[in-house]
């Protein structure tokens, strides 16, 4: 019976076992950034972009498919996972410049972005800043609509919680709302996170990742209805109905909204789609990325 029990085990490396690829660190304009790579470096680019204060261990279950058609990079952005932590307020268009240096100094001239919450928000306005470098959109509880006081105040509570007190205690609640079943929420993730979050530089990066959950300056980086409307790179929206939230209808507005948007709808997954339920979503975001 204990053996029957195992066999659906994951972790990061179940996922990334059979994948070649590589970790490495790179100056992207000043900023030391940690990122992963798989696939043929000739082929078309997905650059990848987590969440709030998260890394690229979010995308392990992705980089075996779309690495047979596409070169993958994962970053941890500017303030998050293992890059650079410099000591300044991290704001949607800083986020933004950090994802244009890193393609600079990779010689990425265009790519495609596969975007999770805070990365949806961040590839949505790359995509507005440089259309010429953009080729297509997959967002993924897609933020930089609305600012809802109630979610920023729970998400400043939970990871300034967990960073002051980095046990696993206070880390792994943040995966209830990102992972909808407790399965799903594997300690590989838990154990990242918190290490991570041991950094001694992390406390102060913290403080400037979170400025986007004050209302004030959530506002100010919002993207208007017009900006939305000016997106016109083909784009894929995943809304994830089991988990009824202001990303949700994020992505049921805006899809509506863009020229060039599919709404597409997975259940029994949380803010991780893509990890939740990777082969589902891998199917369908190729399907979109290969024009299937």
């Amino acid at each position: 019976m204990a053996s029957e029990s195992r066999q659906d085990y994951r972790s990061i490396w179940t996922d990334m076992q059979k994948v070649p690829f590589r970790q490495g660190w790179i100056n992207a304009g000043g900023i030391n950034t940690r990122y992963a790579e798989a696939g043929s470096p000739d082929a078309p680019v997905i650059v990848m972009l987590h969440g709030t204060a998260g890394s690229w261990e979010a995308f392990s279950g992705n980089f075996a498919e779309h690495a047979k058609h596409f070169r993958c990079l994962a970053i941890d952005m500017i303030g998050s996972g293992f890059s650079d932590k410099p000591d300044m307020d991290y704001e949607i268009p800083t986020y933004v410049k950090h994802a244009h240096d890193f393609m600079k100094a990779m010689g990425v001239k265009k790519a495609s972005f596969i975007g999770v919450s805070l990365g949806a928000w961040v590839a949505a306005r790359f995509a507005i800043t440089h259309p010429d470098m953009t080729e297509k959109l997959t967002l993924l509880s897609a933020a930089g609509l609305y600012a809802n006081e109630q979610n920023m105040a729970r998400i400043r509570g939970g990871r300034s919680k967990a960073v002051e007190d980095p046990t696993w205690e206070n880390v792994k609640p943040i995966f209830d709302k990102l992972l909808y079943l407790e399965k799903n929420r594997i300690d590989d993730l838990i154990a990242v996170r918190q290490a991570v979050y041991r950094q001694p530089e992390m406390k102060q990066a913290m403080a400037h990742i979170l400025c986007l959950q004050e209302p004030d300056i959530r506002r100010r980086n919002l993207i208007a209805e017009q900006e939305w409307k000016s997106l016109r790179a083909p784009s894929l929206f995943i809304g994830a109905i089991s988990d009824p939230d202001e990303y949700l209808e994020t992505a049921r507005v805006v899809s509506k909204w863009m020229p060039n948007a599919r709404y597409v709808e997975m259940k029994d997954v949380g803010h991780w789609p893509q990890f939740e339920n990777a082969a589902a979503f891998n199917k369908l975001n190729l399907e979109f990325l290969l024009g299937k």
